[in-house]
This record gives structure tokens, sequence and C-alpha cells, in this order.
């Protein structure tokens, strides 16, 4: 069987077929040691951001002054922990690009490529995911504590593919080329993010104010925004308990905090609609553990008769007010935060949720306005992150098409 990708470079047509080798041919361990007060930055291995400062990740600095078992390594070293995580089936492999050199825990498996190897393609390969088929054969069945305790011998006995370095070089332009792309496209994401801050601070009053900082013209003479309870502006209903009548499918989605928390993307399902919300109702988590980022976090309900809430969530019917406005003021209000004491689980009840303070103008015409400012942005920014998932595609899409399938060569 051919060892060859289902997509290559027209100049590497005519390359002939990818090489299959172990590892350990073209890797070898890394287990220097550090001595004494060793003045490199300690880094820690994260799946999602790779191999960073542990002050940086952690917040101080883990390893203390004794970091005398501690792996030494250098720039484009690999790092490998045998954790299973749930991004990394098989355990999380990165390579050290930000920093020189470092020290990481002995609990890592450190390893260096030979020299006529490119780096940024073994790091292309390793994210692709092509490892995990040998690397299956080998692990230990039943892992125990979340982790395969394999030896770094053993983890570079497996098999791998590889062209030659002038199409290890192509590949890793290309694949760094798209990464390039999505952190420029992310960048334009947060800077959207921030404009959107920055400009509800500025269209809602401050702390201690009866005016915005920014209003727009046509309300100059329209006097002061009024501060209300929002109990004087809602009606309130708590959500019913569900857990018994989930289904697969069925012909409402159950509101709970992770429908929440994830912006709607975790769903369960019922045909039992105990608390129905209709549009324009805001629904807002009640419950949630110490600094937990759910609490108070708020749902805009965009149809009628689609969505039913569950326990330890509330419906908030606005009652002469514009629906959107008032879950702009409410969403992660600093009013609900202050109940979180970072000890103990929080639980808004009931005179919680209705004590919160509001200032809002008197014209509706101004709340829709304001409204229609913000979605214009919220719309922005669904646009980008859509562009940015769309890019994490077609780079996933590539890797499985630009590596062979070593499950297939090794079958």
């Amino acid at each position: 069987m051919n060892n060859l990708p289902k997509l290559r470079f027209p100049e590497f047509l005519d390359a002939g077929d990818w090489e299959e080798k172990q590892l350990h041919q073209i890797a070898s361990p890394v287990s220097e040691r550090a001595k004494g007060k060793n003045k490199e930055t300690a880094l820690t291995l994260s799946a999602e951001y790779g191999i960073v400062s542990q002050g940086d990740y952690f917040g101080k600095r883990i390893a203390g002054e004794n970091v005398d078992r501690y792996i030494k390594i250098s720039l484009n070293d690999f790092v490998y922990n045998d954790r299973i995580t749930k991004l990394f089936t098989y355990g999380t492999i990165k390579r050290l690009s930000q920093y020189q050199s470092g020290l990481v825990s002995p609990i890592y498996k450190c390893f260096r490529f030979k020299e006529s190897e490119n780096p940024v393609f073994w790091e292309w390969y390793f994210e692709s995911g092509n490892h995990e088929i040998p690397l299956q054969k080998l692990v230990n069945e039943g892992a125990r504590a979340g982790r395969f305790n394999i030896s770094i011998q053993k983890f570079l006995s497996i098999t791998v593919l590889s062209p030659e370095s002038s199409e290890q070089q192509k590949i890793a332009d290309c694949l760094s080329s798209i990464d390039d792309r999505i952190t420029a496209e992310t960048q334009k994401l947060d800077t959207l993010k921030a404009h959107k801050k920055g400009l509800m601070q500025q269209l809602f009053p401050a702390e201690g104010e009866t005016l915005p900082k920014l209003r727009f013209p046509e309300f100059h003479d329209s006097g002061e925004w009024e501060e209300k309870k929002l109990g004087e502006l809602i009606d309130y209903e708590n959500g019913k308990a569900h857990e018994n009548h989930i289904a697969d499918k069925g012909k409402y989605i159950v509101v709970n905090s992770k429908f929440i928390s994830t912006e709607g993307e975790v769903r369960k399902y019922t045909d039992n609609g105990f608390c129905i919300a209709e549009k324009e109702d805001i629904l807002m988590v009640l419950s949630d553990v110490p600094n937990g980022r759910a609490i108070a976090k708020c749902y805009l309900v965009e149809v009628d008769n689609l969505y039913t809430v569950n326990q330890r969530i509330c419906k908030i019917k606005p009652n002469g007010s514009v629906g959107k406005f008032l879950f702009y003021i409410l969403d992660r209000n600093s009013f609900y935060l202050d109940f979180d004491d970072g000890v103990k689980q929080t639980n808004l009840r009931k005179e919680d949720v209705l004590s919160c303070p509001v200032f809002l103008p008197s014209l509706q015409q101004e709340q829709q306005k304001i409204v229609d400012c913000l979605s214009s942005i919220d719309e922005a920014i669904a646009a980008q992150s859509q562009a940015i998932e769309l890019l994490k595609l077609h780079k996933k899409g590539l890797m499985q098409q630009l590596f062979p399938s070593v499950e297939e060569v090794i079958g």
C-alpha cells in the first residue's frame, strides 16, 4: 500500500511514498535535569495553549526555588503529557515555541528531533492526531488515574510517516499560514468584543450617575434616566424540574445552566413543557459554584414555544420595557455577582433578582435605539466568530488530507 496523503503539492507528486519509521529513528529523549537554584523559566503544558509559563498559567511559580528534578528543554523540543483530556484522547503533545529554553515537571516525557527534521512539520503531524492509532496499540488498558503511564522509550517506538525535508517545509508553511490567519481573525474578534464592552460603558449610566456619557442626538432633551427596581419592570417565574422528562428528541429545548453558559450549544429535550418561554423573555441562571461563570448569565428568547425553563433558572418577562434592553443590563450584572462570596455555592432568590436597581430611559424609542446599536455589533461578532470556525474546519480538513493515514499502513 502506498504511504501517500490524499492531497499533495504539485511539485511533490513524483517524489515517491512517505517513509515509514519508528519515532526513535528521528527523535531522542530529553532528560537533562536542572540543578540547584536554576533561573530558567518554569513551564507547564496546556492542552489548549501549548507550553507556557507556570506563572502566567497558574498565577504563581508552582516550582518555587526547588527545581532539582525538573527537565531542561530548549526551543523546538517536544513535551508529551500522557494524561487523558477532553481535547486529546491519548495525551497532549506540544512544541516549545515561545521560549528559547525552560524547565518542565518530570511527570512529562520530553523529546527532540534530529536537525534534519522540521519541528514545525512534526508539530502539525501530532496535532493532526495521526500518531494516536499506533499509540493506542501501546497504552495500558484501563489507564490509572487518567494516565496511560507509558515510558518515553515506549512512546518513541510508535510508527510515523514522513516525507523528505522540502515537503515537510511546504506542509509546515501551509498550515502555519492558516494558523496565522486564524490568529489575526481572532484578534479582530477580540477587538469587536472590546469595542462592544466600551460602548456599553458609555451607553448606560456609570455607577452614581443618572445619564450615560454617550447619548443619541435625538434624545438629548429627553431628561434623566429613571432608577427602578427590576421587580417594577417585569413579571417573574421560577423554572420547573424537567429532569425526569428528558428525551433524546422532543418538542421543547430544556433551558438549564449548561444551555445558557454554552450559548445554547449544549441541549436537552423534552415533550413536557412545564414552564414555556416566549419571545423577548429573559432566562437567568440562579445557582452556580463559587467563582462560577454562569451565575446571573442570561439568555434572550428569540422565538415562541420552543423553550421550557428548568429549575434553578428564572423566567423574566419584561412589562412595558424593551426586552433586549433589559437583557443587556441584566446579563452578568455586578449586583448579582456580588452575591458570590467565592466560598460557597451562590443561590439567587426571587427577592434578590427583583431587587436589582435598573436605570433606563423613559422612552421605549431610546431603549430600542440602544438595542439596535448593540445588536449590530453582536451581528458583527457572530459573523466574525463563524468566519473563525470555518477557518478552523478548513485547517482540520487540510490536516486530514496532507498526512497519510498511519492506520491504513500499519492496520
